[in-house]
């Protein structure tokens, strides 16, 4: 498993994860995502709604591993995105995606 798995894991079991549409969606309203993690495989729709709603909340989005790849890290059935909701976890899964 890479880093960000790690990362990702860490942030879910430290309850600094939301996954699935609806979580990603309140996190973003409510203004605690830090960044969002969409899977590569995903849909159309489902990539074209959340880098939207990301811009829209100046939260940076990242493409990362796929649907089962996600929940595999995170130890749940697989997800499309991710929203990180600690500013230390989004950081450190930033420095990690943009090397």
């Amino acid at each position: 498993m890479d880093r960000v798995a790690s990362l990702l894991g860490f942030a879910q079991r430290s309850g600094q994860l939301a996954s699935g549409a609806e979580g990603v969606g309140a996190a973003l309203r409510k203004g605690k995502a830090k960044c969002l993690i969409i899977a590569y495989d995903c849909s159309q729709n489902t990539l074209e709604k959340y880098t939207a709603m990301a811009a829209r909340c100046r939260v940076p989005y990242y493409r990362y591993s796929s649907k089962v790849g996600l929940g595999q890290a995170i130890g749940k059935a697989p997800r499309s995105v991710l929203a990180v909701l600690d500013s230390g976890f989004a950081r450190a899964i930033a420095s990690e995606l943009d090397r």
